[in-house]
Formats: C-alpha cells, structure tokens, sequence
C-alpha cells in the first residue's frame, strides 16, 4: 500500500495528514499557530515555531500510526502563500519574524508605486497588482528597516522564501532552496509569462537571484526529507500555494472550472488554461500549477474576511459562543431585515481593490437583532464570492456552472444554500472538505508515480452533496443589487 504525506502549513495552524493510493484521508495531526500584532494592520509569526510545530505534527502522526519512514512513499507540501520569511544562509536563523500575507504595514509604499504609473508594469509582467498583500514590498520593507539586512543581500549572505520554501530548507538540512511556480507566482517578483524570477523588478527592488530560491514544477522533485528527522529519507514530490493546491484537489482541470475555499479570507480560483490572460475586471492571473511540461493559470478573486468574520462575531462582539451556531440563528429570522452587514475589515479585495474601505453595518433600524446581524454577516461572504464570480464571468464570457467549495465554511448550510441562491448556480461540496492537503498528496503522488494521469484521480473524489438555487433570479438579483449600493457599487448593479 502506498502512503503519501501532505503537509498543510496554513495561517493559523500547520497539520499533517496521512493518504493512500486511493485518495482516503487516514489519518490528521494538527497545532495551532500563534500571531502577534506589533502595530495596527501588522501581522508577524514566528518562523521558528512553524518549522518546529510543522515537524512535529509529522512526527506526532508517524508515531499515532506506528509508521517507519520507509512506510511512506513521498510527501508533498501546501502552504500560506505570499507570507514572507528572511534568513542567514550560513546559521538558517531568521532575521525578523514571518511578515504575514495580511500584513499591511507596506500599504503606502503600493500606493506609491500606483502613483508613479506602475500599475501595468508590474501587472503585465506578474499577472498582481502593487499590493500588500504580495511578498516582494515585504521584502523591500526587510532590507530597509532590519539592521545588516541590505549588506547581507548584497553579499549573498541573506535568502528570502515563502513558506514552502522555509520549510523545504530545513527539511532538508539546507541542502534545497527551492519553490514552485504557484508559490514564485504570489511574490510579485515573478513572470508569469516565462516562468523565471523577473530580472527588471529584482533590480527595482535591489536583489538578485543569489536571494531567491529556485523555482521548479509543482510537481519534481524538491529534495529529500533529511534522515535526521524521521530515521530515514522521505522523496518530496510535491509543493502548491494552498489555494492552487484546493483548485488542483477539488479536480478543476478544465477551463472555467472554478473552486472557491472559505477558510480565514475566501478565495475563488478559476481554470483558464495554459494561457496567462490578463484581467480587466479587478482579478489576479497566478499560475495555478506545473506538471510534467506544463503549466497551467488561473484567474483569482482574494476576499480577505470570511471564517474571520465569524470570528469577530465571537471575540469581538460577543453575540456566539462558537461558528456553529451562526447557520441556526441565521435561519431563524426569515431575511436580515435590511441589513447590510460590509465586512471590509482588511479593505475591499477583488474585483474593487478599495484598500481604504472599513467595515459597516447598514440599514440598522429598532426591528433588527443579534439573529440578522448574525445572517448579514453570512450574507455578507455570499455577496464577496458573486463579486468575484461575476467578474471571472465577464472576463471570460463563459458562464459558471457550478461552485465547488471547500473549507471550514463549506460545513455552513444556511451559507452554502445562499451562495447558490445568489450565485444562481449550484454549488458542489465534495466528500472531503479538506481539499487543499489533498492537492499536494496528488500532486506528490503523480510525480513519485502512485497514479499515472490527473483524470485518473476523478474516480477518487466524491461528491458530498449539491445544493441548488431555490431563490427566484429576480429576488436574488434584488438583494445583490442592495448589496453593490451598500459598497458603493451600485453602479454594477
């Protein structure tokens, strides 16, 4: 029997799961990842602690299932993407901790960038736009403002990496600097059109390739797991940004297939093909994965508040005790009364790109309570996916037959059945919710040679249900109409 190993580092914990030849998920360890907050909009981690913790989840697995390294035949990794890790090529000690992908502390440096008339540059060139979110103004945000950062760069001395990267070196002792396209594609540093690190905007930035790992195939071969850790050698076979690892998971192999994973943001990827198109509608191009010669793009909506809207609910306001609550409370009021509830929390993402916006709740009069506030701050997820589909359909002119999901979210019922209804189209939740790990474990198994083709992997995945529409077109087109006046939109409406 073969045994694949996925590696999910995510945002807010990092876990190891175990699969077979026949796509089961046998078994789960996981470990919480701790944030710190040193200013308002700044978000760090510790790059340490996601190393050790990452490791020990796989150690903790082999050791539940009583497995040997030789029970295993590859592992792949997914991962948080963008998140940006410097260290010393010499000690492998880092020289600030992780700067999130939330982190905002370079908005205005972007803005600069916009303001200078770069806009097309970068976004011809990388398929991104000058945003916090990327990981190169992070970069450039390090060698400014750490001590001995620029030197160091200037002498080789310091790499930079996302956190596949970071996790590949010390997989591997340090033997491999590597990433993949998925991941290199998130940096905006990258060329998506020749598949290399772009030479020009290294030089706007001031580095060099000596700092930056290599860049390969989603699916090649990346090292080998250091015997140091497990005993023995484990081949890694395969790494994807964790977004394009849900897309590759949840089968989206042909054009305009589209996934949308609902986790602490949401983020809808659609197949276009092996050609890297260029949004007009406020979407990002990213190379969606490599394989075996070939490439594969995707455009990308990115909301930054999802799950992390039924957080603020929780800690903030206090009015739940826990997520699972809000599908009930949401049912048991038949609409939001006129209630707008606009989670910009972290600005307004894809399509509208308003980094500005701040969180709202419209429409409030004395009838509305803690159940509607509760339902419009659902909603309010529902509205930010059919932003992006709406735009992936303009842009492409090919309609969206369906949704798969994944993701915590994906368990809300009340949420799923909305996003069909105001998607008007029918959203699909596959058997296993955990499609991210499940793209790097297919991966890994393609390129170490447990399945032989992709399609060979759809009669490994089903489907858990599919929900339909059951709102009437001209009321779902009402209250999305409400919602486009209600973030300055309406316009589109």
């Amino acid at each position: 029997m073969a045994l694949i190993l996925s590696l999910d580092s995510g945002t807010t914990s990092v876990r190891c799961l175990l699969y077979n030849e026949k796509g089961q998920q046998l078994a789960m360890c996981q470990q919480e990842i701790h944030q710190s907050y040193p200013h308002a909009g700044w978000v760090e981690e510790d790059p340490v602690e996601i190393w050790d913790r990452q490791i020990g989840t796989v150690r903790t697995l082999m050791a539940q299932q009583n497995l040997s390294f030789s029970d295993i035949s590859c592992l792949g990794i997914t991962n948080q993407r963008e998140t940006l890790i410097a260290w010393e090529r010499s000690t492998g000690r880092p020289v600030y901790p992780a700067i999130v992908w939330q982190c905002r502390r370079t908005e205005e440096t972007c803005r600069q960038l916009e303001a200078r008339g770069l806009y097309n540059w970068f976004h011809a060139r990388t398929g991104l736009i000058p945003d916090a979110y990327f990981s190169a103004t992070k970069i450039e945000w390090i060698l400014a403002n750490v001590a001995g950062a620029r030197e160091k760069a200037a002498k080789g001395e310091l790499l930079f990496g996302t956190i596949d990267t970071w996790l590949i070196w010390n997989m591997t002792k340090g033997k491999s600097y590597a990433t993949d396209y998925s991941n290199a594609s998130r940096t905006m540093l990258f060329n998506i059109h020749n598949l290399d690190w772009d030479d020009e905007i290294l030089d706007f930035f001031g580095l060099s390739r000596k700092n930056l790992p290599r860049v390969q195939e989603s699916g090649s071969d990346f090292g080998t797991l250091d015997p140091c850790w497990l005993g023995g050698p484990i081949p890694i076979r395969a790494v994807l940004g964790d977004q394009q690892s849900a897309l590759f998971g949840q089968l989206c192999f042909e054009k305009s297939e589209a996934k949308c994973t609902y986790g602490t943001g949401a983020f809808i990827l659609s197949n276009i093909g092996s050609q890297p198109l260029l949004s007009k509608k406020g979407l990002l191009t990213t190379v969606a994965w490599g394989y075996q010669g070939t490439v594969n793009y995707a455009f990308e909506g990115s909301i930054f508040m999802a799950g992390a809207v039924v957080q603020w609910l929780r800690d903030n306001l206090g009015i739940i005790q826990k997520a699972s609550e809000t599908g009930p409370i949401a049912e048991s009021v038949p609409d939001t009364a006129g209630v707008y509830f606009v989670s910009t929390f972290q600005g307004l993402g894809a399509p509208w790109w308003d980094n500005g916006r701040r969180a709202e709740i419209l429409g409030l009069t004395r009838k509305a309570n803690k159940a509607h506030i509760v339902r419009a701050a659902l909603e309010s997820v529902a509205y930010r996916v059919k932003d992006v589909v709406a735009a992936m359909e303009r842009e492409t002119g090919l309609p969206c037959k369906s949704l798969k999901v994944d993701g915590g979210m994906s368990a809300n019922n009340f949420l799923m059945q909305f996003q069909a209804d105001i998607l008007q189209t029918p959203v699909v939740r596959a058997a296993s919710a955990e499609a991210t790990a499940m793209g790097a474990a297919f991966m890994a198994g393609l390129t170490a040679g447990i399945w032989s083709s992709p399609e060979e992997l759809r009669a490994l995945v089903n489907e858990k249900d599919r929900l339909f529409p059951q709102m009437a077109p001209k009321e779902a087109h009402k209250l999305y109409s409400g919602w486009l006046k209600a973030i300055g939109h309406g316009d589109e409406a």
